[in-house]
């Protein structure tokens, strides 16, 4: 398979600093020669262009805080993975977790003039769905998915030139930590969103059986992986940790069906954070997470 890695080293949208350095590191724990060695052509292309925090007024306007650079970062990032020819599978390193509304929406407009639905796999702790409205904070990063939806303000709802995701296309995975208005608007949408207790109660492969047979109407799947989503005792190095996450194993099973079900064009691995994490655990984690969706196997 060709691959192409693209870093968005954003932290605009989070609120704390360190994300943007996760392109690096997840380059520094080896994910090229990784996948390489997977049998894989690796292309790298580098990063995307964003603008530096500190240069920046942070002062939050229309409830949004970096908006207009975030936007930029977004569209370029779009515009990046759009133009990639059809064949080649785009790896694409956060930055905090808005990346993906420039991510998601260049995979679903690449190579797609027909507008063929594409299935969104959104690996969290957080089902970020909230708006300018409803957000306590205004940090982006907790947006992405309702912007995607069509959700907040027009200058990133409008990334895909009229192209929203729909919501009935979506499924959440190893969600525990939901705002109050956040979660009513999730359930007006009708997006799905798989709990920890969900994966309790559960397990990881009736999820991913459940989670296939909803977005069979799709003809492609784009996952979207937060670092988060794993417990923080194995990826420490993340802004917005929460307990209780999903384990080693429960993570390699997730990744390990997707790869096997032959559907995922496209990857996000986001939020790692090395300023805050262990000898650069977390995106060691992480590589071994993109390593099993894209065919590495323990026989």
């Amino acid at each position: 398979m060709n691959l192409s890695i693209l870093g968005i080293p954003m932290d605009l949208g989070a609120g704390r600093r360190g994300v943007d350095m996760g392109p690096s590191a997840l380059r520094n724990a080896q994910l090229a020669h990784t996948l390489r060695e997977l049998g894989h052509k690796v292309n790298d292309l580098g990063d995307v262009p964003v603008a530096i925090p500190e240069t920046l007024d942070k002062h939050a306007q229309g409830g949004f805080v970096f908006l207009e650079p975030i936007v930029q970062a977004c569209k370029a990032a779009a515009e990046r993975v759009a133009a990639l020819p059809e064949g080649v599978f785009p790896l694409t390193l956060g930055g905090d977790h808005s990346i993906s509304m420039g991510t998601v929406t260049g995979n679903a407009l690449r190579g797609n003039p027909a507008g063929e639905r594409m299935g969104l796999i959104w690996v969290d702790a957080h089902t970020d769905y909230n708006t300018p409205d409803s957000s306590p904070s205004g940090n982006i990063h907790g947006m992405p998915v309702a912007h995607l939806t069509g959700l907040g303000d027009p200058r990133l709802t409008g990334l895909g030139g009229g192209w929203h995701m729909r919501p009935e296309d979506i499924v959440m995975i190893g969600i525990r930590s939901v705002d109050t208005r956040e979660r009513d608007l999730m359930r007006e949408k009708g997006i799905k969103a798989y709990t920890m207790k969900d994966v309790d109660q559960l397990g990881m492969t009736r999820i991913y059986e459940e989670t296939m047979e909803r977005l069979s109407s799709t003809t492609r799947l784009h996952v979207s992986f937060d670092a988060d989503a794993l417990d923080p005792s194995l990826c420490p190095g993340v802004g917005t940790p929460v307990a209780g996450g999903l384990t080693y194993r429960e993570g390699h099973l997730l990744m390990e069906l997707l790869s096997e079900s032959g559907r995922v064009t496209s990857m996000d691995i986001v939020e790692v954070n090395p300023i805050l994490d262990t000898r650069n655990q977390t995106a060691e984690v992480m590589v071994g997470m993109a390593a099993s969706l894209l065919g590495q196997r323990i026989m």
